[in-house]
């Protein structure tokens, strides 16, 4: 049984207007997509600015309402349940948000701003709660004393592993990155994704990364989604994806990855070239005449595409 499953998920968005602001027509931010999570696993959702993975982060987390589809987390459903009965599911799934500078209050201190989620779920007392905050503070490599500081006596890195010690406080089992490292430098995004790794081992922790950058995706996922429009138009393992792409959408991503070598960059611009002429001449065979992202069909046991 898949540990958490999202089968056929919708979540659109009505367009009103006229004199009596009626509905007249609906943006499909996420338009009817499977996929399936295994324990332990990292699975990455990537795509373009708008493709609708955030949406899809925040529907299953409970911060946004599926228009229809359900969600299943073990086995139980989570979509269009009581907010009480929810509230049951909420230890398990935590996320960590892509903005570090305006995902912490910058009115708390730290120690109120990790300590939150465990006000809600246990009671403890003042000395146990810092007690325990102190241990997820110094598990993601700041000083215990910093508890007692605010957000903004913080660089982006320390607040990220700030937000990432928060969704750690309730041991859950699955979380949602979304897109965690995209405000960070270059040399602070490598250790908050390898940190990220550490931690998935010691807490047994399932990941939903969400990013834009194919990268990072290459180096942290064990499976690939890759979604445009709001569908998904391929996912396979991270080999399938990255060394035999089916779909040209797929293709055009994968081969605007900058290459380091000189030598190589060449073949890798004929190779784009070639990829925009079958768009043009093939896309028939991606979409259809309304310009829609077929469903997708299996290419391999492990592998699916979008392809006509």
């Amino acid at each position: 049984m898949a540990f958490l499953k999202v089968n056929h998920l919708k979540v659109h968005y009505p367009v009103r207007g006229g004199f009596f602001r009626r509905v007249v027509d609906h943006v499909k931010a996420v338009d009817d997509i499977s996929f399936e999570l295994q324990r332990g696993e990292t699975y990455g959702l990537v795509g373009e600015s708008g493709c609708g993975k955030t949406t899809t982060g925040r529907t299953i987390i409970g911060l946004i309402q599926a228009t229809s589809g359900d969600i299943f987390l073990e086995g139980n459903k989570i979509t269009n349940i009581t907010r009480r009965e929810f509230l049951h599911y909420r230890r398990d799934i935590q996320m960590v948000f892509q903005d570090p500078y305006s995902s912490l209050n910058p009115r708390k201190r730290v120690l109120d701003i990790i300590a939150e989620p465990l006000r809600n779920f246990e009671r403890l007392s003042p000395q146990e709660e810092r007690r325990k905050v102190q241990q997820f503070v110094e598990r993601v490599g700041l000083h215990p004393e910093s508890v007692f500081k605010y957000p903004h006596e913080f660089s982006g890195g320390q607040r990220q592993r700030i937000g990432i010690a928060r969704a750690l406080t309730l041991s859950p089992k699955l979380i949602i990155a979304d897109e965690p490292v995209s405000s960070l430098d270059v040399s602070v995004q490598a250790q908050v994704l390898n940190f990220m790794k550490e931690i998935q081992q010691e807490f047994q922790l399932t990941y939903l990364l969400i990013s834009h950058d194919l990268g990072i995706i290459r180096h942290m996922c064990d499976r690939v989604g890759i979604m445009y429009s709001g569908r998904l138009v391929e996912e396979g393992t991270k080999q399938d994806i990255f060394e035999n792409p089916q779909h040209i959408y797929a293709k055009r991503l994968i081969s605007a990855i900058p290459n380091p070598n000189p030598q190589q960059r060449q073949e890798q611009l004929k190779l784009r070239q070639h990829i925009e002429q079958d768009y043009k001449q093939l896309s028939h065979q991606y979409f259809d005449d309304e310009g829609r992202v077929y469903p997708l069909k299996k290419i391999t046991e492990t592998h699916s595409a979008a392809i006509l």
